[in-house]
Formats: structure tokens, sequence, C-alpha cells
């Protein structure tokens, strides 16, 4: 009687005694096989025309009906791996720790899986796992209910047939999203230890989709915190990236330090959010990426991540240049000397690496106005994201709005303006110029004996 009244306060369809799923046609969820992209849609027909279950899952349901764009589409089928490479002629399997099939339809990669099994089958074979638990390698295969029961989240395991319409619901993952709760399938230790990303996933999905994280869900997060030092630092890149790019950063990032994942996860949040100047520059950054997500305009790796290690490189620079060490050799030392640091956690890209050097080697030069100096900087090919990455310093009242202004009237204005706001060489510059301009040379040395 009262789960029967939980569930219709709930809004939930309870299992039948055998654990069948909903089956939530829609008239009730209200996604069409229009709403999702034609590759997904074909996708799924061709396996189901070769007699395979297939099925549009995670994500992108879930976005849907929380009335989001989802940004790809994933698959998932009955169809082992190799039954999927025979049934598209552009598609390759890829994957170590879970093999999944990447089908290229048009422009569009939609990414195949098999259903998942539990971690031991009836055979005795079991995922292959390190001491604390994170899954290596798994390549268990099983049914679609096991499938289900293998997913992170109950607002993950939805799966939506664009033949029928309908949203496969095992775990009240339509109704979790109704009440804007997100829940962990199984027992949330165990789901954690199986693969840290876990806890920095729930803090992104809450964050974009405005829920709350189920407290059996939160509570061990703080506990298993450190297992997060055991994930690849390649892997905790790309997750990274994700939470930051997802156009809710700035919630991100503070769900993080109210989760208590910023203590040792990334030196970085560290650092920033414990300094007033330094947190001040990196919200006006993430809420800058943030608007740009929404505006549907590019955003860039390497300069988000320009922005959340300045401040590490701004204090490092300052003590090298305290030990003796000059201005800009103490300014590329202290480059090379945080993001080999941050290393350690995260695997930086050589590219991103390259493209946040850029941006911090250009911000001295900008305080150079005089001579040719700053229609060098103009020249370079990193300039305007660099000169953005500047008005974010002198918002954050780092840098004088002076040179700020200074800045953009001399990008806007044409040759004869620029001309004239030019500022005179400071007297050491001056100096370093009359020394330049003539060199003597052997014959003024044979010259000045000759007058003697």
């Amino acid at each position: 009687m009262i789960r029967k009244f939980i569930s219709r306060v709930l809004g939930r369809k309870a299992p039948d005694a055998h654990g069948e799923p909903a089956v939530i046609p829609a008239s009730r969820h209200g996604i069409r096989r229009e709403d999702i992209s034609s590759g997904s849609r074909r996708t799924v027909e061709t396996l189901q025309q070769q007699g395979y279950k297939a099925y549009v899952v995670g994500g992108a349901v879930r976005d849907l009906l929380a009335g989001m764009k989802p940004k790809d589409y994933d698959v998932a089928t009955n169809a082992t791996p190799e039954q999927v490479r025979n049934c598209f002629r552009r598609s390759r399997i890829i994957g170590r720790r879970f093999q999944i099939v990447h089908v290229m339809m048009g422009a569009e990669t939609i990414e195949v899986t098999t259903f998942r099994g539990h971690h031991g089958d009836n055979a005795g074979n079991k995922a292959q796992t390190d001491d604390t638990g994170r899954v290596l390698r798994d390549n268990v295969f099983g049914s679609e209910k096991d499938d289900a029961a293998r997913r992170d989240f109950t607002v993950n395991a939805l799966y939506f047939d664009p033949t029928s319409e309908t949203i496969v619901d095992y775990h009240h993952g339509v109704a979790d999203l109704k009440q804007k709760t997100l829940r962990m399938i199984g027992d949330p230790k165990t789901r954690y230890r199986e693969d840290p990303v876990r806890m920095l996933r729930a803090v992104r999905l809450a964050a974009k989709l405005g829920l709350t994280i189920d407290p059996a869900a939160s509570h061990p997060i703080r506990e298993l915190a450190e297992l997060i030092e055991n994930v690849p630092p390649s892997r905790l890149f790309d997750e990274m990236l994700k939470l930051l790019t997802s156009g809710y950063a700035v919630k991100c990032v503070t769900q993080l330090r109210a989760e208590g994942l910023h203590r040792g996860l990334l030196p970085l949040l560290d650092v920033i959010l414990e300094q007033p100047l330094g947190e001040r520059f990196v919200m006006l950054a993430l809420e800058n990426t943030d608007q740009r997500v929404r505006d549907g305009k590019p955003i860039s790796p390497g300069f988000l991540f320009a922005t959340l290690l300045w401040n590490q490189v701004l204090g490092t620079w300052e003590q090298l240049k305290a030990s003796g060490e000059r201005g800009i050799p103490a300014l590329f030392l202290a480059m090379d000397e945080v993001l080999n640091a941050q290393a350690e956690k995260l695997a930086i890209t050589r590219r991103v690496a390259g493209d946040i050097k850029d941006l911090w080697a250009l911000q001295p030069r900008f305080e150079q106005r005089s001579g040719k100096r700053p229609y060098g900087v103009l020249e370079q090919p990193r300039f305007k994201a660099a000169y953005d990455f500047l008005l974010l310093r002198v918002e954050a009242g780092e840098v004088d709005r002076e040179i700020g202004q200074w800045w953009t009237d001399f990008l806007n204005g044409d040759g004869d303006i620029r001309a004239t706001m030019l500022l005179p060489p400071q007297a050491d510059e001056a100096k370093k110029r009359r020394r330049r301009r003539r060199k003597p040379t052997a014959g003024d040395h044979q010259a000045s004996g000759l007058a003697q």
C-alpha cells in the first residue's frame, strides 16, 4: 500500500513482479522520430531491419525530455560489435575498456554499443579492475535489462525506439527527471569505485539539468573523492573539458566546491577558489564561456584553461622575478612549471598547451605601446584571443582599465589614428635604441688609432 501511494505521488509506474520496464508512448513523453538526427534514426532502422534490437539511448533521450538539443546521439543494440560492423560499410570498431562501433552516416558519427552485462557472468568471467575497484577492461555483453542496470544514473537509462516512438524506462528515469532528482542506479559507493569519473558526471548533469543530487548519491562523494587520482589524466581532461564547456561551467565549479571535489582534484581549483582576485577573474572567464555556448558561438579550450591557470602563473612569475630572474625569461619558466604540474592531473594536449602559452606570452607585450611594437602585436596569430584575455584581466581589476581602452581604440582606429596614439619611448627603451642605432665597426677602431 505504502509503495503504491509513493509511486502515485511521484508519478512513477512501479515495475511488475518480473521487473519489466515501463513502456511510455509518445503521447506522454512528447518525443517524435523527427526530433532525433537522421543519422541516428537510419542507424537504428538498419539494425532493426537486420533483426536486431536497437534504440537511441542515454544523454540524447534525457536532453530531449528536458527540452534541450542533444550534442550527439548514441545507439545501443543486442548486436555484437562484429555484427554491427557487418551492417554498415562506413564503420569501425574502437575501444579497449569496452568495444564500441563508430558508424559514419554522412557528416554524423553515431556511437553504437552492444548491451552490457553484469561484471560477473555465469561462466565466471569478470571485468578487469584495479585495487580500488575501478573497472579497467569490461567486454561483458548482456541483455537489454542488464544494460539498463549497468548505466550510471536513472535519467541516463532511457531507451527511445524511433520506429514505435516509445521510451523504454527500467528505473523511473522519466519520473526522476520530472522530479528534478539525479539518482544513482545501484549502490553509489560501488558505482563510484567502478568509475570515479561518475562523481564529476553527477556534478555536471546536476548543474546542466537543474537537478538535485539524491542524498544517497551525494553523501559518498567526499569520502571517495580521492579515487579520482586513479583516473588516467587523458580521461580526466576530457571529462573536465565537458564540464567546463557544458554552458553551465559556473554552476559546475560551484557544485564541485559544494561536493568537496575541488581540493586535490585540480591544483587550479585549489588556488583560485580561495583567492578573491583569482576567483573573480576565473568566474568572469567561465561566465563568458557559458554565454558563448548559449549563443552558439565557438569556444576555445586553450583560452579557457589559460584563464583557469593564469593565477598560478602570476604567482610563480612573481616568485621567480623576486629570486633574480629577468621578467620575460621568468614568465616562460613560470609557464612551463605550471603546465608541468598540471600535467600530473590533466593530460592537456600539446595543441591546447601551445595555445595557452601563446596567450600568456602576449600579455606583457600589451604594456609596450610605443614605436612599432604595437603593430607587431596586432600581427600575431593569437592576437584576438590574447586581447580578449587582456579585457578579462582589466574587468577583474588586475590590469589598469586605461591599458585595455588604449588597445581597444588602437585596434579599431585607422592608420592615422594609430600613429597619433603611440606613446613616447620610455627612458630605458630610448637608451637601448641609441645603443642599437650606432654599433662600432673595425673601420671605426682604425680611424680612432690614426687620430691618436
